[in-house]
C-alpha cells in the first residue's frame, strides 16, 4: 500500500495542510506508520498532477482538498477487495527464502535466529498491548497495536512450518537419515 489513498481519506473529512496531513495520518495508523513529511508533499503534488486533490494558496500556506476525482480514487480503494496476488514482500520471507536458494543447511540457523528475535518481539507488543488496555488507549492505538501481535504471532507460525517442512526435506533427501530435531540440525 502506498500512503496516496491514505491521504483522500484523510481529505475527505475536509481540506487540511500537508503537516496536518502528516500527523493525522500517523494518528490514524495508530503510529505503525511514520510518514517523512517530503514524501508526504510528493504525493500531494502527485495528486494534484492526476486531479485528485487542488490545492489553495493563502498566505503563503498551502491548503489540500480532495476532488470528486479523488474521492471515486478513494472510493474505488474502500471497494477494493484482496486478491489472489502474491503477498507483499516481506524481510522475514524474503530473508528465509533466500537462506534456502543459497545455502539450504545453514537455512534452519536463519529460521531458529528469526524465531528467536521474533519471540522477544511478541513479548514486548503483548506487554504494550496489556499496558494499552489498562491505560484506556484509544479504539486505534489498541487495534494497531492487535494488529502487530496478530502478524507476528503469524510469522512464528510460518517460521515454524518453514522449519517443519525443511527438516522433512532434509529427512528424505539424505539416504538413511532418520528425523533430526533442530538442535541436531545445527551441530
Amino acid at each position: 500500500m502506498t500512503i496516496r489513498p491514505g491521504l483522500l481519506a484523510l481529505l475527505a473529512s475536509g481540506p487540511s495542510h500537508g503537516y496536518q496531513l502528516k500527523t493525522g495520518f500517523e494518528a490514524a495508523t495508530g503510529g505503525m506508520w511514520k510518514l517523512n513529511v517530503g514524501q508526504v508533499y510528493t504525493t500531494l503534488d502527485r495528486l494534484g498532477r492526476d486531479g485528485c486533490v487542488v490545492v489553495d494558496v493563502h498566505d503563503d500556506q498551502k491548503r489540500y482538498a480532495i476532488t470528486a476525482a479523488g474521492r471515486e480514487e478513494l472510493e474505488s480503494w474502500w471497494q477494493a477487495l484482496p486478491g489472489d496476488d502474491s503477498p507483499p514482500r516481506d524481510e522475514l520471507v524474503m530473508k528465509v527464502l533466500l537462506a534456502i536458494a543459497a545455502a539450504p543447511q545453514a537455512a534452519l540457523d536463519v529460521v531458529t535466529g528469526q524465531r528467536t528475535a521474533l519471540t522477544e518481539v511478541l513479548q514486548r507488543r503483548r506487554r504494550a498491548l496489556r499496558a494499552e488496555a489498562r491505560g484506556g488507549a484509544d479504539l486505534v492505538a489498541r487495534l494497531a497495536a492487535d494488529a502487530a501481535v496478530v502478524r507476528a504471532e503469524g510469522d512464528l507460525r510460518w517460521l515454524d512450518l518453514c522449519e517443519a517442512r525443511l527438516l522433512e526435506l532434509h529427512r528424505t533427501t539424505e539416504p538413511n537419515s532418520h528425523p533430526v530435531t533442530n538442535q541436531e540440525a545445527h551441530r
